[in-house]
């Protein structure tokens, strides 16, 4: 009973064949020893190479992290946490940012602009001076996202950045911030 193995073009394994099971061992296969066989089968901490006719076995390439996109990653979802104004809860997703810059627009065009706004919590009729401080707020900690990102990326490129600054220093949700009364 003899056992085989095959490498692909790279030299890594593609194949262990034995005689006792196999009829048809492919040409340019390799005779290697029941024990080499038996490890190549069980071990599984790196690659199995032929290098200069030897079968041996490398250890897995080492991956870095994409520290960059898990940095944008952890910044988006920071950034959709949401922002309390006077005690409503304000969403901060990208569709919640867009109607909020929208309304802020009409509401500095028009200082008498006055809209039911949804809220987490419900609809709320807001005027310009309260659509202004949620805009202000839902910018503030957008930017505040976004500022910690950049830190974060200026803490890569330095070779300061560890795996614990991922979840450290970011905006949390603001406190309550007072709305102008109503006009």
């Amino acid at each position: 009973m003899t056992k085989y193995a095959i490498f692909d073009g790279s030299g890594i394994l593609a194949g262990r064949y034995d005689s006792t099971l196999h009829a048809d061992i492919p040409d340019g296969a390799i005779a290697i020893t029941a024990e080499l066989f038996r490890r190549t089968v069980i071990e599984s901490d790196g690659v199995w190479r032929l290098v200069d006719g030897d079968v041996v076995k490398e250890p897995f390439a080492e991956v870095m992290p994409d520290y960059a996109q898990l940095v944008a990653a952890e910044r988006y979802k920071r950034e959709a946490i949401g922002v309390f104004v006077d005690g409503l809860q304000i969403e901060t997703s990208r569709e919640s940012q867009a109607l909020i810059t929208s309304i802020g627009l009409s509401a500095v065009l028009d200082s008498a602009y006055r809209c039911n706004y949804k809220m987490v919590t419900g609809f709320f009729e807001i005027g310009s001076p309260q659509i202004i401080a949620i805009s202000k707020a839902v910018r503030a900690h957008v930017q505040a996202c976004y500022d910690r990102e950049l830190a974060l990326l200026q803490a890569i490129e330095a070779g300061t950045y560890t795996d614990e600054m991922l979840t450290e220093g970011w905006p949390d949700s603001p406190p309550a911030t007072p709305l102008p009364a109503p006009q």
